[in-house]
């Protein structure tokens, strides 16, 4: 064979394997792309927004998702998702897979599908720096520790089975920052969420070694058995060829538990959860809990709405303009910003401000306390208008018929003005008592517990969302309904002039 004979030969090679190169690509380009869910909110190191770039994506998983993609030679989009929604929205189809660290349960087991793990997990205590008190779990049962986690986690089974007192967090940041507060006593979270927001941080240290031992691992839909399958075998080469160590190591993630993965199936999990089906005996104690929580909640917020209002409307009806415009100021403000960003301000930024000057005591507020006064302050400007609206209606002739029998003002307001009123606004102040009521919701983003909240944590601990979601709507409308037949009765009484 001539050495033109062979220079055919390697250039026949070469164009056969760029063809077949190329249809590849574009069979792969023909699939339409891959949708995978994570919550980017609060989500490192996982995935979270780039400081430098905030309309990008950045953290292990999002690598990893793009080394499965070059794998799979096809597109995977990422697709925003509320962590604690990320199981349901799997079953109802919103996208293909989830990958967010979610830890391998026999709950979660029940309801997706599991791929092998990529990454194997432990649980790390951190506490204050100076704090010497709370050095491990054992010590925070036995001194009443309040140990701040995430809903739905193993970190929450294992506090639950060893009867540590929990505060529940739906994002990493917070109780870092509730720690670094002092409003709780220590932080209980996998190795990876420690290692990025606390190893770092001097105000806080490592208590005691790493406890606990579970895995991650993607979640797809049960019938989804040809994606699930193709992802295996792409995770396993990304193990063999060392990829995902390479990721790993870029993040600070990389340790010697990292080499069991190959040899792990995924099928059971080292963090015990309780198995069998709950009874209503189990979870209805605790949403009776929640719903005390929720009426606290709502009977001091509309007492602080109902005491603030008045005098707002009494300004806002001032002869004095300054008065008049503080007042207008104050109810444009807060009817004008969400609810959900008063409560964040009041209980995470106002102790950062206080901070800056030395008055961090002064800011401190609880979680409840926040709630009461975020609630209490937002609705009074409505309860305000109100007021007003009813004083308003009155007819200019009663101050004068009061006024020409010797009356003063503030007599005549109290006595003839104000009980006419009151017929006026307890219709639309009984529905802002309502709307108060279903939207104490809210206060879970501040680590408070109540009826909704403690709904979202069973649920999701059971699956059972239809069962124990008919018990909590039945709660609310056992607290809810009568408080509108009061609110007929009082029209009733009051209207006839009584």
């Amino acid at each position: 064979m001539d050495d033109n004979t062979r220079e055919t030969g390697r250039r026949l090679a070469g164009w056969l394997l760029s063809f077949l190169w190329l249809s590849a690509a574009s069979a792969a380009a023909e699939l339409p792309p891959l949708r995978w869910a994570a919550d980017a909110e609060g989500g490192a190191p996982y995935v979270f927004k780039d400081p430098d770039r905030p309309g990008v994506n950045i953290g292990y998983e999002k690598d990893l998702a793009d080394a499965l993609s070059r794998e799979l030679q096809r597109r995977i989009d990422f697709t925003q998702y509320q962590f604690s929604s990320l199981v349901p929205g799997l079953e109802r189809g919103d996208f293909d897979f989830a990958m967010n660290g979610l830890e391998v349960t026999p709950d979660r087991a029940r309801a997706v599908r599991f791929s092998r793990p990529y990454y194997i997990y432990t649980l790390q205590l951190v506490v204050r720096a100076d704090e010497q008190r709370f050095d491990s779990l054992a010590g925070c049962r036995s001194r009443g520790g309040v140990v701040g986690t995430l809903e739905d986690t193993a970190a929450e089974r294992l506090l639950d089975e060893l009867q540590v007192r929990k505060r529940i967090y739906d994002g990493n940041v917070e109780p870092y920052q509730d720690l670094e507060l002092g409003r709780i006593d220590a932080v209980l979270l996998d190795t990876p969420i420690a290692l990025y927001y606390a190893k770092r941080n001097p105000r806080l240290k490592f208590a005691g070694a790493p406890v606990g031992r579970g895995t991650y691992a993607i979640a797809f839909r049960r019938d989804n058995v040809a994606l699930a399958q193709a992802c295996d075998a792409a995770l396993q080469r990304l193990l063999a060829s060392g990829k995902l160590r390479e990721i790993y190591e870029q993040w600070g993630l990389w340790n010697s538990e990292q080499e069991a993965l190959l040899h792990e199936d995924g099928t059971q999990s080292a963090i015990r959860q309780a198995e069998g089906r709950w009874t209503v005996r189990d979870y209805l104690p605790l949403l009776l809990r929640g719903a005390l929580v929720t009426v606290k909640i709502t009977l001091l917020s509309m007492a602080l709405a109902v005491a603030l209002g008045l005098p707002l409307a009494l300004l806002r009806l001032s002869r004095w303009w300054p008065l008049r415009m503080l007042a207008t100021v104050y109810v444009e403000f807060f009817r004008g910003i969400p609810v959900l960003l008063l409560l964040f301000f009041l209980y995470y930024g106002l102790p950062s401000l206080g901070s800056r000057y030395g008055l961090e005591s002064w800011f401190n507020l609880s979680a409840f306390v926040a709630a009461v006064l975020g609630f209490g302050l937002n609705y009074a400007a409505y309860e305000c208008e109100i007021y007003r609206a009813g004083i308003g209606a009155i007819s200019v002739r009663q101050w004068e018929a009061a006024a020409s029998l010797g009356m003063p003002r503030g007599l005549t307001f109290r006595r003839i003005i104000l009980p006419q009123a009151i017929r006026i606004i307890i219709p639309p102040m009984t529905n802002d008592f309502i709307a108060l009521f279903k939207d104490t919701s809210l206060v879970s983003v501040i680590a408070v517990v109540e009826l909704t909240k403690q709904y979202q944590i069973l649920a999701k601990s059971s699956m059972r969302y239809f069962e124990i979601g008919l018990a909590t709507a039945a709660l609310y409308l056992i607290m809810s309904v009568p408080l509108g037949h009061l609110a007929r009765y009082l029209e009733h009484r009051w209207g006839r002039g009584q």
